[in-house]
């Protein structure tokens, strides 16, 4: 059944454009509202937002909605999506809603949904919440008196910066390390330097001035080129970047050299294995991850599970098949021995006791192979279904072929955006250069001639 509401990562879009409106927002709220009113106990909903200006607006309706069906509300403000999945289990709440988009541009916005174990609503839950907003739900409605109550509870920053703490082995502190961190002007732009400090490192905070419009511009995860630089500028140990949201992280080491998510998860799959703690028999990553990472791993004894992209998919295959660590190139690490949902503090934590224990460098830490030669390229396209025309597929079936035995091909609609997304990877760089421009280009005319 197709999806009208829900992409991979909850519900996203433009604000104030459909579906991302306050009238939406409102019947998201009555609707997730009126399907997890489960017994006679006060039911209550944690919402959290990250730094965008439409996240009062959104707030506010969602707020409307969730009231409306008898639920009371608790407004924890900007907070990290993993601490709206930590507080929703904490302050035993029937539902989490964080209000984010994420690494998009402030334009964007998002509705992220989480049971009250803290996990992201399966398919199957969206598809009902999908079929409510599109029904009359005026009968849903509480009564009179039994309208909710809503209550900001900003304090609660601090339960998740103790969670966060708690995550560091015992063993180990961060004095002696100097540690440059990279908000993004988001959701963590408190918690993170606050964590960082009081474990005992000296932190250089940077993108910690949100003003509503400037969340991921220039800064963040997704464009480090400002971390990179400041690590050069302090002379730090490590760089910290997160994202809007602060589920995923990158990593810049001391000559100011970028790791990624792939990296990062072969140095905790690694250091886990050694330490007896690493269950499944090896790490869950998406089909996005490089050839490098799953050729490392098979050289440890390890094996690398692929899902579809989407750190919910990986949740899904670690929770199904007992893996404790999995996640994604782009840097969402889910550690569940710790949380439930991708968090970049808590990897970045993992990593920096690595460091700590081991006495050397970051670059040398986090180096764990070296990845064969990978290119991703978008094609955005208006409307219509570019992957269904006849000479898109004869054109993948052939790059498919040529590649067969020596690379791979993922070729995929985003699920945030109207985007394709074009990967290719080989041992040989310019044949993947040749295949994703040509590809990239009989989809862009495949795309204009619509």
């Amino acid at each position: 059944m197709a999806r009208r509401y829900f992409g991979t990562d909850g519900i996203r879009g433009q604000s104030n454009v459909f579906p991302m409106t306050p009238d939406l927002a409102m019947r998201v709220g009555i609707a997730v509202g009126t399907l997890f009113r489960r017994g006679n106990h006060r039911h209550r909903v944690v919402i959290g937002k990250d730094t965008r200006l439409s996240g009062y607006m959104l707030e506010n309706a969602l707020v409307a909605g969730f009231t409306a069906a008898g639920l009371d509300v608790f407004l924890l403000g900007p907070i990290p999506t993993p601490a709206v999945a930590m507080l929703t289990r904490s302050l035993r709440a029937d539902i989490g809603v964080m209000i984010s988009a994420s690494h998009n541009p402030f334009a964007d916005n998002g509705i992220k949904l989480f049971g009250p174990d803290g996990y992201k609503l399966s398919d199957e839950l969206e598809m009902e919440i999908e079929e409510l907003l599109d029904k009359d739900l005026y009968s849903q409605l509480a009564k009179p008196a039994e309208i909710g109550r809503a209550k900001r509870v900003d304090g609660d920053i601090y339960r998740y910066i103790e969670f966060v703490k708690r995550t560091l082995p015992r063993d180990v502190t961060l004095h002696g390390l100097r540690i440059a961190i990279d908000c993004a002007n988001g959701a963590a732009y408190k918690v993170a330097p606050t964590a960082l400090w009081e474990l005992g490192a000296d932190v250089v905070t940077i993108g910690n001035e949100p003003n509503g419009t400037n969340i991921n511009l220039d800064c963040g995860s997704t464009s480090p080129q400002a971390l990179q630089k400041k690590v050069h500028e302090v002379r730090a140990d490590i760089g910290i970047a997160l994202d809007g949201d602060a589920d995923r992280v990158i990593i810049v080491d001391e000559n100011g050299a970028i790791i990624d998510g792939d990296q990062l998860m072969a140095v905790i799959g690694e250091s886990w294995a050694e330490d007896q703690l690493l269950r499944g028999g090896g790490i869950v990553a998406t089909i996005m991850s490089n050839l490098g990472l799953e050729r490392y791993l098979d050289s440890k004894g390890l094996t690398l599970a692929r899902t579809k992209v989407g750190d919910r998919y990986v949740v899904e295959h670690m929770r199904h098949h007992d893996f404790n660590v999995g996640g994604e190139q782009s840097g969402h690490i889910v550690l569940s021995d710790f949380g439930t949902t991708g968090d970049g503090l808590v990897a970045a934590l993992q990593i920096l006791a690595r460091v700590k224990r081991l006495g050397i460098p970051v670059s040398e830490v986090c180096r764990r192979f070296e990845p064969v030669p990978q290119l991703l390229r978008n094609v955005r396209f208006i409307g219509g279904k570019p992957l269904d025309d006849i000479i898109v597929r004869q054109a993948i079936e052939s790059a498919e072929a040529e590649l067969r035995g020596k690379g791979r091909l993922v070729i995929r609609p985003s699920g945030t955006e109207p985007l394709i997304r074009v990967m290719a990877e080989g041992d040989d760089r310019a044949q993947i250069e040749r295949i994703v421009a040509d590809l990239c280009g009989v989809i862009g005319n495949v795309r204009t001639a619509a």
